[in-house]
C-alpha cells in the first residue's frame, strides 16, 4: 500500500468495511418461510432454515372470508413463532450480535418483536429475497458480505 494512503481515516474506514464483524448473523424471513444463520467472520457456524404452512388468499365472501383470514393470521403468527424460537436459540445468546435481515419487513418486524432478540442489532443491507430457502440463505450471506463502492469523478 502506497505510504501516503497509510492513516487516511477514509482508507481506514473501508478496511474495516470489507472484513465482517467477528461475531454476527443473518435472519430472512417471509409468511410461511424463513432462514437464520450465526456466522463466525466469513464462516457460518450454526444455521436453520425452516417452513409452515400459510393458507393462500380465497376469492369466498362472507363469513368463509372472514374465516380463512383469521386461519391464514393464526397460520402466520405461528411461523413467526417458529422463526422467532429458532432465531433465539441460534442467535440469541450473544450480546449485540450484529444483523442482516431480508424477506418480507413486516415478517421481519414480527419476529424481532420476540424479547429474546432485542440485544440483536440490525444493520444495513436489507436483503430482497423470495421464500428463504438453503440456497437464498446462502446466497443472502454472499451478498451481506458484498461491499458497495461508489466511485466519484472529481
Amino acid at each position: 500500500m502506497d505510504e501516503r494512503y497509510l492513516g487516511d481515516p477514509a482508507v481506514d474506514d473501508f478496511v474495516r468495511a470489507i472484513h465482517p464483524p467477528s461475531e454476527w448473523g443473518v435472519l430472512l424471513v417471509r409468511k410461511g418461510g424463513f432462514a437464520v444463520a450465526r456466522l463466525v467472520g466469513e464462516q457460518t457456524a450454526e444455521s436453520k432454515v425452516g417452513q409452515r404452512h400459510v393458507q393462500g388468499r380465497t376469492k369466498a365472501g362472507g363469513q368463509s372470508q372472514q374465516r380463512f383470514s383469521r386461519r391464514r393470521d393464526n397460520q402466520a403468527r405461528q411461523a413467526f413463532e417458529a422463526a422467532a424460537d429458532h432465531a433465539a436459540r441460534i442467535l440469541g445468546a450473544s450480546a449485540n450480535t450484529v444483523l442482516v435481515t431480508g424477506g418480507d419487513r413486516a415478517a421481519v418486524d414480527e419476529v424481532l418483536a420476540d424479547s429474546r432478540l432485542a440485544r440483536l442489532r440490525v444493520v444495513e443491507p436489507w436483503l430482497p429475497v423470495p421464500d428463504p430457502k438453503r440456497a437464498v440463505l446462502d446466497q443472502a450471506v454472499a451478498d451481506a458480505q458484498a461491499i458497495r463502492v461508489d466511485v466519484d469523478n472529481a
